[in-house]
């Protein structure tokens, strides 16, 4: 079970066109990450809970052929007087119960993940301490920063493992525990009979508390593993840095290497005379890089992009089909079609920001405005 319902709304501006799983992470959405690890530890059947924008993800997935497995997809919300489709997520418990319902898809063993995390986590060996265990749910958990744990679920459990108590995002002062919920569980048919029929349900604040306050063989696991959870646009600028550098395993920059540090993607045009590119970089397909510029990575271009002579970009992240007009500076930005948005979360409208020095790439008036002032002056 996937987890994808949910708007994301932390990771604004990214997915005021996105939903959350299918924001991009090396040119591909963190969803596919997530089918391919699924796939590779043999899981054939899963299902994903969809509401906010689940045209993207249906119509990127499909059914799941060529990812070598099967995916089905059960929609939450409803269509409204007008005839518009209204999303209503029912909650990450919640939707699992309709599924049940509906299909009884959780007869057996379920592994259930959240859709905006890249993990490498060992499925099989989870799954066997679940069984050893005689676990009904477990979760699987991190250490996190004290300063962090209010972003998460936090999992206070004894010498065994078994859950005590379950706290859902916990102010600094009043958490017990710093081990953090992954938003990767493994439940046993008899979990999913313990979620209320119809109305909205949460596995973190509701179901987990639930099963700790009864003493039901609720158990936690603390094991070595990746886990790059995009919680906010500053997680999603950290993760893409960490990647260029090469620091995740198994995760490698798409295209070819051009020079040192330096990867692009087809038919890309750079300028070298003049031009600085510190890498690690990648230039995505189409893009034009201007004689004079200065790249200095880890950054990402995005396809179809255009940096102006003079302009200068240092460790930022720019969707695709953005201009960077003459002159202008980037630092530590991520750029999303109409917004711009820097480390510390604060977002612009381009639209708002006339000294943003941003545009969209596919705007040719400003070529010829350009090109123009050039011949005048």
């Amino acid at each position: 079970m996937i987890l994808a319902a949910g708007k994301g709304t932390r990771v604004r501006p990214l997915t005021y066109d996105l939903p959350k799983p299918m924001i991009p992470i090396l040119g591909k959405p963190v969803m596919a990450y997530i089918v391919e690890h699924l796939a590779k530890h043999g899981v054939r059947d899963i299902m994903v809970n969809v509401s906010y924008l689940h045209e993207r993800i249906e119509d990127y997935f499909g059914e799941g052929s060529r990812f070598g497995v099967n995916i089905g997809y059960s929609f939450e919300g409803h269509v409204d007087d007008d005839g518009e489709v209204v999303p209503e997520a029912l909650g990450s418990a919640g939707g699992m119960k309709r599924i049940q319902e509906f299909g009884n898809f959780f007869d057996e063993t379920t592994i259930v993940v959240c859709g905006d995390a890249l993990i490498d986590l060992d499925l099989d060996a989870a799954l066997r301490e679940h069984k050893r265990k005689g676990a009904l749910a477990s979760v699987v958990t991190k250490e996190v920063p004290w300063d962090k744990v209010s972003d998460y679920g936090v999992v206070v459990m004894g010498d065994d493992g078994r859950v005590q108590r379950f706290q859902e995002k916990p102010r600094q002062e009043d958490a017990k525990s710093n081990f953090a919920s992954t938003g990767i569980y493994i439940f046993e048919p008899a979990a999913i009979d313990l979620i209320p029929s119809g109305r909205i349900f949460d596995i973190g604040s509701e179901l987990f508390p639930l099963m700790a306050e009864r003493g039901l063989p609720f158990y936690a696991q603390t094991r070595p593993f990746n886990w790059l959870d995009i919680g906010s646009v500053t997680d999603y600028w950290s993760v893409l840095q960490n990647m260029l550098m090469g620091e995740v395993a198994q995760m490698e920059v798409p295209g070819t290497q051009a020079k040192e540090g330096v990867w692009v993607g087809l038919n890309t045009r750079i300028d070298w005379e003049g031009t600085t590119i510190e890498g690690p970089v990648y230039i995505g397909s189409g893009s034009h890089i201007e004689a004079g510029s200065k790249i200095v990575g880890p950054a990402w271009i995005g396809h179809g992009s255009h940096i102006c002579a003079g302009a200068e970009i240092t460790r930022s992240i720019l969707f695709e089909y953005t201009r960077v007009l003459r002159n202008a500076r980037l630092d530590e930005t991520i750029v999303c079609k109409n917004y711009f948005v820097n480390r510390a979360g604060e977002m612009r409208r381009l639209a708002e920001a006339d000294d943003a020095g941003l545009i969209d790439a596919r705007d040719r008036r400003h070529e010829r405005r350009d090109k123009e002032g050039r011949q005048t002056a």
